[in-house]
């Protein structure tokens, strides 16, 4: 047999190492930043970039796209050159894929800050970003499915699978939540509205933890553990089962994330159902990657790669088997809109992702540089203080959640509730806040060392050159199957089928759940006194939505004793039609505000956001006080009316030609009503004299971004009247 020399591409692969860890301490300093903003809420105060709601995306993408994604593509690139035998197909779709992929990290961290967002959970670029996700997603796919049409290694490994299934449904999952209609070069409209934004947005959102924080990760699993072990892999037909099960059954999971909300029932029921079913093929999975350490336990003892290893399949195991007990719905109850959901993502982000990452990149970067790890000593250390920061970080959390939830239901013996303020529990959780911040300042620090370690052994070792290798050329593939071949053993030497009949699994359940709900119209019953918004609260729904207030406050009251009580009649579904996007948030860091409106009047809205702790003593909420500074833009709201007109909110040609108009009436009343306040009307004409004095352009109220905001959160909840129950029993 003729012996073919190739040489793999490893210069991709350190390019993606080195971009792996800078955006690592990029997306946890971030991270640690937010975190300590819940004890000093104003440290970044009047700086509107560096606020709470425009960081806290910037923290999430950062570490799931651009540490995580990183990560994915230089154990890919490594990863399946050797499993095929074979150089990656297109030097320039390597290159293209990232180059592209940086460009995009930098474009989030430069639109985020500045409120460029859709506000949906993990989806927040606008859509010219999305367009390029897109495109260099799909170049890395064709790169990838390219390459395996020309290996020399017949039979596909069980990485390879889960390499492809990523590939499929990411794209699919992308395209379809980031449809939107473009109003300006960086905004748009989600093409869906309300309950069914909130399906398809969790749709992605869950299956982007499955198919981006988890698929691709067990893919590097199976072929990093064997290497650093020297173990095969414990079971070939559990790898089978845990592949195909686990793809066709996570797709249909998403409404978990929505129960109790005014998603249909049958909707929320399906979500459960397939949620408890997950538990089997999650576990799978990580009983095949810690047994393949069976025999190897004394080298886990010493070997740092494998301690971190280890951790991360069992946080893995952990976090797949919290997943399925948070989809219970009396657990959910609980659970959902506090702490305890927050303690659940670190363990799969920190524990998971980051501490796999780490020992795969202190196995990969030696032998990349074909030198020895500087200290072993060091890497241990990482492992012991990441660990020890990962428990002081979700612990904490954990206890948060629980106290959340307990203080949140309680009710005095004449039907009252015991803590009717929001924030006696804020301030009841805080030293967890600071045990959290504590716990992430740890875990940043063995990140630090790490990359103290890594840049000694880069430099004691040589310069990455593309390596040398040779294998057998591939003959032929027989379409049939032979005689005694399995039927899966088979499919692994037709990559095209296997990836369609990936694709078919992964359709199925989001067709079930996502079709029905778009196209049958009494899933969302109308109500007939829900009108659109006026062009005033528009734009203030849009300043809220570039804020991130979504990212701290719910707009959906349950249909729960404590928090009807609390917050006024539970969220009906037809009351969010005209919301694009939907707002329902999924935490309550504030309390929830869709019955806000109304409730307090206007100059309290303006003060709360001035200086929150004016309105409200103990408030972790930071000040907002550019919002009563700066000038409204309404330059655009013609065109965002008639946007939304074209995604079905009955805006008429009068409502829109006279848009201006109404603003200004709208406005003015506002500003009236705030003059009613002795105290700001006092400090306004005080603004007036000092511009007049400094010849500064004066901006009246009623053309402030503040008073738009005042006007949308006003609206809220108010479009249906609910009966007095006594006055409904005595007709």
């Amino acid at each position: 047999m003729e012996m073919q020399q190739f040489y793999y591409d490893n210069k991709v692969v350190k390019k993606f190492i080195y971009a792996t860890l800078l955006w690592g301490i990029v997306g946890f300093s971030v991270g640690l930043l937010l975190a300590l903003m819940f004890l000093f809420p104003n440290i970044t105060d009047g700086i509107s970039w560096l606020s709470f709601g425009r960081l806290r995306p910037l923290h999430t993408n950062a570490v799931i796209f651009a540490f995580v994604g990183n990560a994915i593509f230089a154990g890919v690139y490594y990863s399946l050159q050797r499993l095929l035998k074979a150089r990656m197909a297109s030097n320039f779709l390597s290159n293209f894929n990232f180059w592209g992929w940086q460009l995009i990290i930098v474009a989030a961290a430069i639109t985020l800050p500045l409120g460029y967002t859709s506000s949906k959970e993990y989806a927040e670029l606008e859509w010219p970003i999305d367009i390029a996700i897109a495109l260099v997603w799909v170049a890395f796919g064709v790169n990838m499915i390219w390459t395996i049409l020309q290996r020399r290694q017949r039979h596909l490994y069980v990485a390879i699978w889960f390499y492809l299934a990523t590939f499929v449904t990411v794209a699919v999952l992308h395209i379809f939540n980031s449809l939107a209609l473009p109003v300006g070069f960086l905004k748009s409209y989600s093409v869906y509205a309300g309950v069914q934004d909130a399906l398809v947005q969790w749709w992605y959102g869950h299956n982007a933890v499955a198919f981006f924080l988890t698929t691709p990760f067990l893919g590097l699993m199976y072929y990093f553990v064997p290497k650093a072990a020297n173990r095969p892999v414990y079971s070939y037909k559990l790898s089978i089962v845990h592949f195909w099960s686990l793809i066709f059954i996570y797709i249909w999971a998403g409404p978990h994330h929505l129960l109790y909300t005014s998603l249909p029932e049958w909707a929320q029921n399906l979500g459960v159902a397939f949620s408890i079913m997950l538990l089997a093929p999650s576990w799978g999975g990580m009983i095949n990657g810690l047994l393949t350490l069976r025999g190897a336990w004394d080298k886990v003892r010493t070997d740092p790669v494998l301690k971190f290893m280890v951790v991360a399949i069992t946080g893995y195991g952990m976090a797949t088997f919290e997943g399925p007990l948070l989809s219970l719905k009396n657990v959910n109850a609980i659970a959902h809109f506090s702490d305890w959901i927050i303690a659940h993502v670190h363990v799969g982000a920190l524990a998971w992702n980051g501490f796999f990452t780490f020992g795969m990149l202190y196995w990969l970067i030696p032998r990349m540089f074909k030198t020895k790890l500087y200290s072993v000593a060091l890497a241990n250390f990482h492992f012991w203080i990441g660990t020890l920061g990962i428990i002081m970080y979700t612990l904490p959390m954990y206890v948060a959640g629980f106290v959340q939830a307990s203080m949140w239901k309680q009710f005095n013996p004449d039907g009252s509730l015991t803590y009717g303020n929001f924030l006696e529990t804020v301030n009841e959780i805080i030293p967890m806040y600071w045990m959290r911040a504590i716990g992430g300042s740890m875990f940043i620090i063995g990140a630090f060392v790490m990359l103290y370690n890594v840049i000694r052994t880069v430099r004691s070792g040589a310069g990455v050159t593309d390596e040398l290798a040779e294998a057998v050329a591939l003959t032929k593939v027989s379409k049939y199957r032979t005689k005694g071949e399995g039927w899966h053993t088979w499919l692994e030497r037709k990559p095209i089928k296997l990836t369609i009949f990936a694709t078919i699994a992964i359709l199925i359940g989001g067709a079930i759940q996502i079709i029905p709900t778009l196209l049958i119209k009494s899933n969302i019953p109308t109500i007939s006194s829900v009108k659109p918004y006026t062009p005033l609260e528009l734009e203030g729904r849009d300043i809220y939505i570039r804020e991130g207030c979504v990212g701290c406050h719910s707009q959906m009251v349950r249909p729960f004793r404590s928090e009807v009580e609390r917050y006024g009649e539970y969220s009906k579904a037809g009351e969010f039609v005209y919301d694009h996007p939907f707002l329902w948030g999924s935490k309550r860091t504030g309390p929830d505000l869709h019955r806000i409106g109304q409730k307090y009047n206007d100059s309290w809205h303006l003060n709360h956001m001035y200086d929150p702790q004016s309105t409200s003593p103990g408030s972790i909420m930071p000040a907002y006080k550019w919002l009563v500074r700066d000038e409204l833009d309404k330059s655009n709201i013609e065109t965002k009316m008639e946007a939304m007109v074209t995604l079905g909110v009955p805006y008429s040609e009068d409502e829109i030609a006279n848009a201006q108009q109404h603003m200004l009436a709208q406005g003015t009343q506002i500003e009236e009503n705030l003059y009613a306040d002795p105290d700001f009307a006092k400090s306004y004409e005080a603004d007036k004299k000092y511009a007049k004095e400094s010849g500064e352009a004066f901006i009246e109220m009623r053309n402030r971004e503040i008073v738009a905001v005042i006007a949308y959160i006003q609206r809220l909840g108010t479009d249906i009247k609910v009966k007095d129950e006594q006055q409904t029993t005595k007709k």
